[in-house]
């Protein structure tokens, strides 16, 4: 299991890097022990936020409703939590090569 997955009942829980304010979405690679992703949104008003949450629910096949951050709100570090993630998720948020 990669370091910034960590899978629990029912759920996984996400460690990110995030870098609002970037030329495109993309998710990048490791950032120590968490997924890097670079977002398009700035972080104003919450609007890196909502992007994220769309790129991990869109990445996984959920609804954003099932996407939530727990913490880092006005952080680059951030926890996700995602329910009813499925089997292949860790696959799923690999970066494109």
């Amino acid at each position: 299991m990669p370091p910034w997955l960590l899978v629990g009942e029912g759920r996984i829980t996400l460690k990110l890097h995030v870098q609002p304010n970037a030329k495109k979405t993309e998710i990048v690679g490791l950032h120590g022990d968490a997924l890097k992703i670079r977002l398009a949104a700035m972080p104003i008003d919450g609007q890196a936020n909502a992007n994220l949450i769309a790129l991990i629910a869109d990445r996984l096949g959920l609804a954003k409703s099932l996407v939530n951050l727990k913490t880092g709100q006005s952080s680059r570090r951030k926890v996700i939590e995602v329910k009813a993630a499925p089997a292949d998720a860790a696959r799923r948020l690999l970066p494109d090569r």
